[in-house]
C-alpha cells in the first residue's frame, strides 16, 4: 500500500490564485498532486455543514438567548454545500480580477440561486429542512433577504480562505 502524506504549501508573496501555483519544490523533488475533485467536495461539505451549525447556534442565541448554542443542520447540507463551493471555484477564477463588491454580489446571487434550487428540489421530495416563511423578505419560504449579509460574509470566507487554501493542498507520495 502506498503511503501518502498531506502537505499544505506555504508561499510568501504569491499570487492570490492558489490553483495556479506550482507545488513546493523540496530537496528530494517529491512528486505531488492537488486534491482530487472528490476530496475537495469532502472538504467543502464539512466546511459548509460546520458553518451552518455554528451560524444557527449563534442566530438562535441572538434571538432566544439560548446559551446551549445547540446549532443544527441536515444531512442534505453536505451535498448542497459541497457542490455550491465546488462551483464557486470556477466562479472565483472568473471574478478574482473584479472588485470586492462585484465579487460579493455575484457570489451572494449565486448562493441565493443555489439555495432556491435545492429548496425547490427538496420540497418536491418532501424533505426541505428549512422554512423562512416567518421572515419578512422571503421567497416561498425557501430564501430570505435577511440572510444577505451572512451569505456575503460566508462567500468572502469561502473565496479568501476555504477555496484558496483547499486548492493549495498537495498530496505527496
Amino acid at each position: 500500500m502506498e503511503a501518502r502524506k498531506l502537505n499544505v504549501r506555504r508561499v510568501r508573496g504569491s499570487s492570490e490564485q492558489g490553483e495556479n501555483e506550482s507545488p513546493a519544490e523540496s530537496q528530494d523533488s517529491v512528486p505531488s498532486c492537488p486534491l482530487s475533485a472528490l476530496l475537495r467536495l469532502y472538504v467543502y461539505a464539512l466546511h459548509g455543514c460546520l458553518c451552518e451549525v455554528a451560524f444557527t447556534a449563534v442566530w438562535d442565541w441572538c434571538s432566544t438567548q439560548d446559551r446551549r448554542l445547540a446549532g443544527h443542520s441536515s444531512l442534505w447540507a453536505l451535498p448542497m454545500y459541497a457542490t455550491a463551493i465546488y462551483l464557486m471555484e470556477s466562479l472565483r477564477a472568473v471574478l478574482l480580477a473584479r472588485s470586492l463588491p462585484v465579487r460579493l454580489t455575484a457570489y451572494t446571487m449565486f448562493i441565493y440561486f443555489w439555495e432556491l434550487s435545492w429548496g425547490l428540489g427538496l420540497r418536491l421530495l418532501g424533505a426541505c429542512p428549512w422554512d423562512y416563511s416567518n421572515y419578512r423578505y422571503n421567497l416561498g419560504g425557501l430564501v430570505t433577504l435577511e440572510y444577505a449579509v451572512p451569505w456575503a460574509v460566508a462567500a468572502l470566507i469561502a473565496e479568501q480562505h476555504v477555496i484558496r487554501n483547499t486548492l493549495r493542498i498537495r498530496l505527496h507520495n
